[in-house]
């Protein structure tokens, strides 16, 4: 490769590493689709594989009144039409979590004003805004989110809903960072929660996928926005855990963190790259700007040119390795490293989908899960794009928890064809893996496909059955449903 084009292509692996793409999702840009007038109303997830018709899609009104209003009168609508209600924001989760056929579906993303209370630390934010809406507005008063998830495609009601962990060092999920939050429940009230103030309520809306009432509004911990510089080690992945503890732990500078593991065929699985974030203020006191997308369609090239090609794979972490050499040569502002939208790698093809795994694992587990999830892998011949690691603090708050200790996270990323034969490969490779997280004293993340046995989720969450009866204590009429209740809740 010419050295003007290695530049190049490393210089744009750069910009999509530190996150320098911030991609919106509008209102609009919902993967909701709706009939012609007078036609059936059908909706989707990320997943693709969701697409189900439902009676109505409301848009909620942006003024907290108006709103409050209309939604009680959908909820007396729903029991006098003896329907279901679910409730969307960007409909990221990939199980049918914000549907249920025939139901109203709440399209929350219109409610989403926000604004810093007194001291400018907590922003109180209406559910239907997603990061890439707050990310701008607290950059420009100096504050930055204090957890949420590495893109900023998601909402805040969504990320709420599915207590959403990130790649910030050191941090329980986000229900750690909620100061309270408001909730319509099924009979119309308005109720507010925290942990000194319908506590019970509480947990169980934290992580609990919109079963237990509408979130309205919340009010989250911020942060300062930082200077940081990335530091980077390539390293055996069974040496991972060990440089971790060694770069990171105790370490007062580091600020956020995660790691990747080589899909290349040549290295895969067995090679790692951890990426450390370091506090580092310029001398001047300046953050840098928050800066618009840049080689978006080069980035996504890239990635998307790894799909199915075992070639492609190999150029990509080739390139990723070799992004190590620029790492210390460029600083970033926190508000830049969260504000990447999952829109870069998106997958524009109609005949296959990507599909995301999570499983959490203690520390001492890693290599183990790694290995059984390169047997496992090669064994049913599934495409692998991507496996990223964050390390998740034990969860005090929410009362579905996923992290009951410290925890590893592997967000693991699959291509799988839209075909009738697809998912039921994808259901046997996904219980697999569960029971490997299982039998390591670990668990697997809950807003993705479907695929875990009862018997599984029960294993995985024995909270479960009193979860579900306490769902039912505050909506007796199960009139918040989706497809995660019917298929576990039941």
């Amino acid at each position: 490769m010419p050295v003007a084009l290695k530049n190049i292509v490393l210089l744009v692996l750069a910009s999509a590493v530190a996150g320098c793409s911030s991609g919106r999702i509008k209102p609009s840009q919902l993967p909701g689709v709706r009939g012609p007038t007078g036609g059936p109303t059908y909706v989707q997830d990320a997943s693709g594989l969701n697409r189900t018709a439902v009676a109505s899609v409301e848009d909620i009104e942006t003024d907290s009144a108006g709103a409050e209003q209309q939604l009680a009168l959908l909820l007396a609508r729903a029991q006098q039409e003896g329907r279901k209600i679910s409730i969307a924001g960007a409909q990221h989760t990939m199980g049918g979590h914000t549907i249920y056929p025939g139901g109203i579906v709440l399209n929350m993303r219109p409610f989403r004003r926000m604004r810093l209370l007194k001291g400018d630390s907590i922003l109180h934010v209406q559910a239907g805004a997603t990061w890439a809406e707050i990310i701008p507005f607290l950059d420009g008063r100096g504050r930055s989110i204090a957890i949420m998830q590495s893109n900023n495609s998601f909402s805040v009601g969504g990320s709420l809903s599915a207590n959403a962990h990130g790649w910030q060092h050191n941090a329980p999920p986000i229900a750690s960072s909620v100061r309270a939050l408001r909730v319509l429940l099924a009979n119309g009230t308005v109720v507010s929660c925290s942990r000194t103030q319908n506590t019970e309520l509480f947990s169980l809306v934290l992580g609990g996928y919109g079963l237990f009432g509408i979130i309205l509004d919340a009010e989250l911990r911020t942060v300062p926005n930082q200077r940081y510089k990335a530091e980077r080690y390539i390293v055996p992945t069974r040496d991972y855990v060990a440089t971790y503890a060694r770069q990171v732990n105790g370490k007062s500078d580091v600020t956020m963190v995660y790691g990747r593991l080589s899909v290349d065929p040549r290295t895969f699985l067995d090679e790692a790259i951890l990426t450390v974030f370091r506090h580092h203020p310029a001398r001047n006191g300046r953050v840098p700007p928050l800066k618009e997308p840049i080689f978006v369609p080069i980035t996504r090239a890239i990635f998307r040119r790894s799909v199915g090609s075992d070639q492609g794979k190999a150029q990509r972490w080739w390139i990723e390795k070799r992004v190590s050499g620029l790492s210390g040569l460029t600083a970033f502002s926190r508000n830049q490293l969260l504000n990447t939208s999952v829109g870069v790698y998106a997958n524009p093809s109609e005949s296959s989908t990507d599909i995301l795994h999570e499983y959490f694992v203690p520390p001492e587990q890693l290599p183990a899960f790694v290995g059984a999830l390169r047997r496992i892998v090669r064994h049913h011949g599934s495409d692998l794009l991507n496996v990223t690691l964050r390390n998740v603090y034990p969860d005090p708050d929410s009362f579905l928890r996923y992290a009951r200790r410290e925890m590893f996270g592997l967000v693991i990323l699959f291509n799988y064809p839209r075909t009738v034969e697809a998912d039921p490969a994808m259901t046997a490779m996904t219980r697999e893996l569960i029971d490997v997280a299982l039998g390591l004293g670990g668990t697997y993340y809950l807003p993705y496909r479907l695929h875990a046995t009862r018997e599984q989720f029960h294993r995985a969450y024995p909270q479960a059955a009193q979860f579900f009866a306490l769902k039912r204590k505050y909506d007796p009429t199960e009139v918040f449903q989706n497809q995660f209740y019917v298929t576990y809740g039941r």
